[in-house]
């Protein structure tokens, strides 16, 4: 019963009857003490169902529930370790070793993916983390988290395992259970990618499956003709896919203050853009932006004002302070307004605070925008100033943290073998600095998942991405 103690602590109902993948896998998560990376509510760093929404829009998950594949999907994307048997693929005595391993220990936990019929329970398919075993009884403890038809119950192990060893009528494959624990690194500090817009599909094709073709043709002879031939073709909507994350605050939460722990976050995610911007493969960034009227445009796209910038964020983040995650155009952002602060030594910190407004236009709410800068120099092609001012995380540094995390296999066709040498040697995770080695190799991962959506493989392949 030891990791019974960390689950009953977070044990929570689902908020919708569809929703029992997404309240178990939350509560494991919270069980582990998972970092969701961003607040819940008030000063709070929780993970909620309304967050599990990057493998599958929670309005579908409402709506038809969620598959065993995707819950496994939803728990690579929030930070997690997790092991993934189907139970054809697996045996009650392997499944019984997991639950004794799982059930003696803390920072591990068991959820497990089963038909209600079998227990001559109302309803169908479900999920549920498991709390306890029996050994003496050979019974595991569910904790099913639709508290409002049945209590925690223990139930025989071969039972369960005859209740996970069906079929999901939805994608027509074996039921099975997960493993979840913490991994020893952390998830992605300042850029992410996004399968929010709808764009995204079309997105990770052309840099998976268009982008090597591109590269293999023999105009592509130095590495100015890799990194052109990448940027001038990216499609309409690019800057929607790859991210930098924000952390937002409600203005009356810490006043004019940072705390410390802020202060220490917002430290490491300068030192992780710093780190960018010393990578050589940034220089040719840069160079390659400044020189090219063709990238020009693509900088004008996804180069905007601070100010513009954390305007949407507020307004994000007012969504999710109201537990409207994953809903838009909800509220606008009436004004903002930089402010510099003191964060670590002489070291200032950029807050934008913005007022946003909600639809009705019966309701405000002041957040801010804690902004990661660095002293670096800046360009616009279209106005041709450079300087050097504190910047917030920019068009070069998010194409080149978006080089850095293509699939090596992308540049395997460039025909050039010293071009290609010279490219592999730029974006060479091995050569980077270990924080920074940690942010690629999950945007890698997170590349490999989206690659799984995209091919519909999500079901089939349920492995963590390998780096």
């Amino acid at each position: 019963m030891e990791g019974f103690f960390k689950l009953i602590s977070y044990f929570q109902t689902q908020s919708e009857p569809a929703y029992c993948g997404l309240a178990s896998l939350s509560m494991v998560l919270n069980a582990l003490a998972i970092d969701p990376g961003r607040k819940w509510k008030g000063p709070w760093r929780w993970f909620d169902e309304s967050m599990l929404d990057c493998c599958e829009p929670l309005e579908k998950v409402k709506a038809k529930g969620i598959s065993f594949g995707k819950v496994v999907c939803l728990a690579h994307c929030a930070g997690a370790k997790v092991e993934a048997f189907r139970s054809n693929l697996s045996t009650i005595d392997d499944f019984r070793k997991h639950v004794m391993a799982c059930t003696t220990s803390d920072d591990c936990h068991l959820i497990s993916s089963y038909h209600r019929g079998l227990f001559k329970q109302t309803g169908s398919g479900h999920f549920s983390p498991i709390g306890g075993y029996h050994a003496e009884k050979d019974m595991a403890l569910i904790l099913d988290v639709a508290r409002f038809k049945y209590p925690p119950h223990w139930v025989p192990v071969p039972l369960l395992w005859e209740a996970m060893n069906t079929i999901d009528e939805a994608t027509g494959l074996h039921r099975g259970f997960m493993l979840v624990s913490k991994l020893h690194r952390a998830p992605a500090l300042l850029y992410t990618l996004s399968c929010k817009h709808e764009s995204w599909v079309s997105i990770s094709k052309h840099l998976m499956d268009d982008l090597p073709v591109l590269l293999s043709s023999e105009n592509v002879k130095d590495i100015k003709d890799v990194l052109s031939t990448l940027l001038s073709n990216l499609p309409p909507n690019f800057s929607e896919f790859i991210k930098w994350v924000a952390e937002v605050r409600r203005q009356e939460e810490n006043g004019q203050k940072l705390s410390e722990e802020e202060k220490g976050r917002l430290a490491i995610k300068e030192e992780v853009l710093k780190q960018v911007q010393d990578t050589p493969l940034y220089k040719h960034v840069t160079s390659l932006l400044l020189s090219e009227d063709s990238v020009c445009q693509l900088k004008a796209e996804m180069e905007s004002s601070l100010t513009n910038v954390a305007a949407s964020i507020c307004c994000q983040g007012a969504d999710i302070f109201a537990g409207r995650s994953g809903l838009s155009d909800r509220f606008c952002c009436r004004q903002t307004c930089v402010r510099g602060y003191r964060a670590t030594g002489d070291n200032p910190a950029t807050v934008v605070s913005g007022t946003v407004v909600n639809g009705n236009g019966n309701g405000e709410q002041g957040v801010d925008v804690l902004v990661p800068t660095s002293q670096a120099k800046t360009s616009c092609c279209s106005s041709g100033q450079n300087g050097c001012s504190p910047m917030h995380p920019g068009s070069n540094d998010v194409l080149t943290a978006l080089l850095l995390a293509l699939p090596p296999q992308t540049w395997s066709h460039i025909k050039d073998m010293k071009v290609l040498q010279e490219i592999e040697n730029l974006v060479s995770a091995e050569n980077l600095p270990p924080l920074l080695q940690e942010e690629i190799l999950h945007l890698r991962g997170q590349f490999l998942l989206l690659k799984r959506c995209k091919d519909n493989k999500v079901e089939e392949d349920l492995a963590a991405p390998p780096f």
